[in-house]
């Protein structure tokens, strides 16, 4: 499943403090049942528009991974939640929204599920193509 969400927050503060965005990404992935494998990378960026700065985090889930991208002077947020690992998107949403303060996003849901036929199907192909 990968979540995607793009929003406008209201609170710059909370999208340039690298602090709280890596106590975050460090203790989020517990709350939705994720095991979390390395510790979270944060940094600040700027872009190539002097506007275009911000910070970028991951954190690296044996499930998949977390990650996001500030844009402060836009008070704009790109957060991906990948994971091969069901959770509650509604949840996360609510979640995310909350604690970035988001007062506008858009959200989207991509199942990665595969059906046993559709698995079996990729396995002949895979076994086609090897030859």
């Amino acid at each position: 499943m990968h979540l995607i969400i793009d929003g406008f927050g209201k609170n710059k503060h909370i999208l340039q403090d690298e602090n709280f965005i890596y106590d975050l990404l460090d203790t989020y992935p517990a709350k939705i049942g994720m095991t979390k494998i390395s510790g979270p990378v944060v940094f600040r960026y700027s872009g190539k528009k002097p506007e275009d700065w911000g910070v970028s985090g991951l954190v690296f889930i044996a499930e998949s991974h977390i990650g996001l991208h500030t844009f402060v002077e836009r008070s704009f947020i790109n957060i991906d939640v990948f994971s091969c690992k069901d959770f509650d998107p509604k949840q996360v949403m609510n979640d995310l929204r909350d604690t970035f303060e988001l007062v506008r996003m858009r959200t989207s849901v991509i199942r990665r599920d595969w059906e046993p036929a559709e698995l079996e199907e990729c396995h002949e192909l895979s076994e086609v193509n090897s030859i």
